[in-house]
């Protein structure tokens, strides 16, 4: 009896991760491109003072939303990660700045260190400069965590997942995809307690 329990018990848990990915690989699909006040372009990391490439990425296509007339403003997040001279806000900043955006157009946040933390302190931004809404901006499988925060911190956001994401391979999106997983279910469980 208690092998049953166990066995069902796994089967469960096989199912539901299983279900999760296939939400989260779904999601990633989802572009909900339209006017909105501002990009919020989530934080990756720095190399030295240069993104690395995939935050890189998510910058481009912030500065496009921009350029192309899609936000008004941009919002990058992101502070000092470990043997970093610059945060990642800042190191987005400069490269949207040399990119022709100009500086009044660029808020950021340098606290955050994780995905939860840039929404929290982006959403603080978010009120302070009466913005009303967001493309949200990160690497498709990222979309659907990151969406459910800022519905959690009452942010009106849409999905604008980055079009050239650098995780290309099969192998690079298996381990994303089982990351995204792993923080998913963690982030649910968080949201009980």
């Amino acid at each position: 009896m208690k092998y049953k329990k166990f066995y069902i018990l796994l089967i469960f848990m096989v199912i539901y991760i299983l279900y999760v990915s296939v939400s989260i690989y779904s999601y990633s699909n989802i572009n909900d491109l339209r006017k909105a006040d501002a990009a919020l372009v989530l934080g990756a990391a720095v190399w030295g003072e240069e993104p690395s490439p995939v935050f890189e990425e998510r910058i481009n296509h912030g500065i496009w939303l921009y350029m192309n007339g899609y936000v008004d403003k941009l919002i990058f997040t992101g502070g000092k990660g470990e043997n970093t001279s610059i945060s990642e806000s800042a190191a987005a900043k400069y490269y949207a700045i040399e990119h022709s955006v100009p500086e009044n157009d660029i808020l950021i946040e340098e606290k955050s260190t994780i995905t939860q933390e840039n929404i929290l302190y982006a959403s603080k931004i978010v009120k302070e400069n009466n913005i009303s809404s967001v493309l949200l901006v990160s690497d498709p499988l990222h979309m659907k965590r990151a969406m459910l925060m800022c519905k959690d911190y009452d942010l009106t956001a849409y999905t604008s997942p980055t079009p050239t994401t650098m995780y290309k391979t099969t192998k690079n999106k298996i381990i994303f995809l089982s990351r995204e997983v792993f923080f998913y279910i963690g982030y649910q469980i968080y949201r009980l307690f």
